[in-house]
């Protein structure tokens, strides 16, 4: 009995281990719910797929970055306008603001992509991607907090500009927590689209996985889930129907 719908899947080390085992189990839910997302024409292009784990500070430090203890350390992967003046002048606004907010950048790492396992249609619209590193001595839930204000200035600010490609700004997440690789990817493509998800240092003790399937709106790199911390099925979307059935009970 089941319809057409978004597909979610979770995985877990019940006792909090994180191991790259877990990612891969997490990628292997997503793949066998290819079913439960759509693909475009081309049969390459995806409503969405995405995957949130832990942040994997090891990972960094093993490439050579230094990075705080955890709870200090943010991160997260920003996509850019794809012209690089246009994201220059995003990431002005966006490290000016880092700063007005008293958070200490620590740099940025290029995200690892092959862009080849794309259809048409979804590398047409594919976003520039940097992922930035930030550190604070604050404690962590007020971190959080900040990196929360950061990214809405942020946003409310790049909206209202008149930087070309500007809606192509968008942050699938920014945390002290958790990091979010996602895109207007069908569900076998993300793993092979980015590449530190098949990299044997990535470690997570949880990952959260969610195929789209598009009612409502149009397929898009920002609309793919999971939204920062959570996915849903795309039935909490259905406001309308959900106020009918109230008035009709």
């Amino acid at each position: 009995m089941e319809h057409d719908g978004c597909g979610i899947g979770f995985v877990t080390h019940y006792k909090g281990k994180k191991s790259h085992e877990i990612i891969s189990m997490g990628l292997e839910v997503l793949e066998s719910m290819a079913h439960r997302g759509a693909e475009g024409a081309d049969s390459k292009t995806g409503d969405g797929a995405g995957i949130l784990i832990q942040i994997p500070r090891d990972f960094y430090l093993i490439q050579g970055y230094s990075v705080p203890p955890e709870g200090q350390f943010g991160t997260g992967i920003l996509f850019l306008p794809r012209e690089k003046s246009s994201a220059d002048e995003c990431i002005e606004i966006l490290e000016r603001i880092i700063t007005e907010e008293g958070v200490t950048i620590l740099g940025y790492r290029e995200v690892p992509r092959n862009p080849e396992v794309l259809g048409d249609l979804s590398r047409k619209v594919e976003p520039g991607m940097r992922q930035i590193l930030l550190a604070s001595d604050l404690e962590q839930l007020d971190f959080e907090r900040k990196l929360y204000v950061i990214r809405k200035r942020t946003e409310r600010e790049i909206f209202n500009s008149s930087i070309p490609g500007r809606t192509q700004f968008y942050v699938p997440s920014l945390s002290t927590r958790v990091l979010i690789y996602k895109g207007m990817l069908m569900s076998e493509q993300l793993g092979e689209y980015f590449l530190d998800l098949r990299d044997s240092r990535l470690n997570s003790a949880i990952a959260l996985v969610h195929s789209r399937f598009s009612t409502n709106t149009f397929p898009s790199w920002d609309l793919a889930q999971p939204f920062r911390f959570l996915a849903h099925n795309g039935e909490i979307n259905t406001l309308r129907g959900n106020v009918n059935w109230v008035s009709a009970r």
